[in-house]
């Protein structure tokens, strides 16, 4: 089944009406494009001028639904109108449906009609002078350019100009999609930041507080009860101002807060005594002072050391937690090993949520990650073994079952801009 003709538009409709009604006004004045005496009018009709001028305005119609049909018979239609009395209405019809057939035909008609009535104008001029060499001949070649030339041209220009505004508004489309799609990764990525952020400043002090409000129940000896209750309060505390501080740098668009949100390995000794404050038996095996580090790594380093002592409060056997850091060949090193195996007492409870932060933290800083258990160190003879900790008793003894520990081990790329580093602590080394 062929297809149905598609509806015309409403403006085309006005315009074949304007047309129709132009024309008939002229053909009912007796205005006409030439005498009826003319050497080339074959059909002298004063009625024949009608013909050409209805097909034409019908072809109106289809200028926007069907341009290239529409500009064939609009062809038919003016050679007709050539060789009748002629109607100026029927030329200035034609000349649009030139300019519809470029503008609304397929990308192959745009490009080629305007090559077409251009080299018809070039013929339409050179041929008469030729045949005739006469100047008035001239204006057979500017009619031709004034018909099809100049509405094909104009149709060309518009049309490119329409092109480039669509490809214009695509590309906006394309970037603002994009830029939507940045910001929800932006977004994404600083929930995730701001969740490793309050996991490790605050997971700490609420693991200690489970650990002894549970033996602070567990227990009926009222002095071990008091001395829970006043750790339980010291870790309350602590926990309160690392979230109040977190929660005024959300707030707060300055960079004033900025230092407290960035620690660095300066503050590895009060995290290791907040820890042996908790119960643990913590050694710490520090960069010598005045090690210039960048404050990303730092910072990385700081939140791994405190979310493996965290996890070992919760987790640990008894026995002794060691902390080392080295630094060599150009990355900084670090390891925390804690007693793996069954342990005494209460057990916090725990999601995981600290080993995917320590990964994730040390992926952004392209650096390689370990975690889990292996056999017990022997003794001391590396700078980042659990022998060099900074507290007696053997490095060999983890005080676990079957003589195995738990090991976190991660290695932190140092970049060139961080060997220029901070200033040490003193200002001299």
């Amino acid at each position: 089944m062929a297809d149905r003709l598609p509806r015309p538009h409403r403006d085309d409709v006005r315009i074949a009406l304007g047309g129709l009604l132009g024309g008939l006004f002229l053909w009912g004045v007796g205005l006409t494009t030439r005498p009826a005496d003319d050497a080339l009018v074959l059909w002298h009709g004063y009625g024949v001028v009608l013909v050409p001028l209805m097909v034409t305005a019908g072809c109106e119609l289809l200028r926007r639904v069907r341009p290239r049909t529409a500009l064939l018979v609009g062809i038919a239609a003016l050679t007709a109108d050539t060789v009748t009395r002629g109607s100026v209405a029927t030329i200035v019809m034609f000349t649009d449906l030139v300019y519809a057939a470029v503008l609304y035909g397929t990308p192959a008609s745009a490009r080629r009609i305007p090559w077409i009535t251009g080299l018809l104008t070039v013929v339409g001029t050179v041929v008469p002078v030729a045949v005739w060499r006469r100047p008035e001949t001239l204006l057979i070649g500017l009619g031709v350019g004034l018909v099809g030339l100049a509405p094909a041209a104009t149709a060309w220009v518009v049309r490119n100009h329409r092109d480039t505004a669509a490809a214009e508004r695509l590309r906006a489309e394309q970037t603002a999609l994009l830029a939507e799609i940045d910001r929800s990764q932006a977004v994404t990525a600083e929930r995730a930041r701001m969740a490793r952020e309050l996991h490790d400043m605050v997971a700490n002090h609420l693991s200690a507080i489970a650990i002894h409000s549970t033996a602070a129940l567990s227990l009926d000896d009222p002095g071990t009860s008091k001395e829970a209750l006043g750790v339980i309060r010291e870790n309350s505390v602590a926990g309160l101002a690392e979230m109040r501080r977190l929660i005024g740098i959300l707030r707060d668009d300055s960079d004033e807060h900025e230092p407290s949100a960035a620690p660095t390995l300066d503050g590895l000794n009060a995290l290791v005594e907040g820890a042996r404050t908790n119960g643990l038996d913590v050694g710490l095996a520090a960069l010598a002072p005045g090690d210039a580090l960048p404050a990303p790594v730092e910072l990385a380093a700081y939140r791994i050391v405190q979310e493996s002592l965290t996890n070992a409060l919760k987790h640990a056997g008894p026995g002794r937690v060691t902390v080392a850091l080295a630094r060599r060949d150009g990355s900084l090193t670090v390891r925390v090993t804690s007693p793996y195996g069954d342990r005494d007492g209460p057990r916090a409870p725990g999601s995981g949520a600290g080993l995917v932060g320590m990964r994730e933290r040390v992926a952004l800083l392209r650096g390689t990650f370990e975690a889990g258990p292996e056999d017990a160190p022997g003794p001391a003879g590396s700078a980042d073994s659990p022998g060099s900790a900074d507290s007696p008793g053997p490095s060999g003894s983890s005080g676990s079952p079957g003589g195995k520990v738990w090991t976190v081990r991660a290695t932190l790329p140092i970049t060139q801009a961080g060997d220029a580093g901070r200033p040490s602590p003193g200002g001299t080394e």
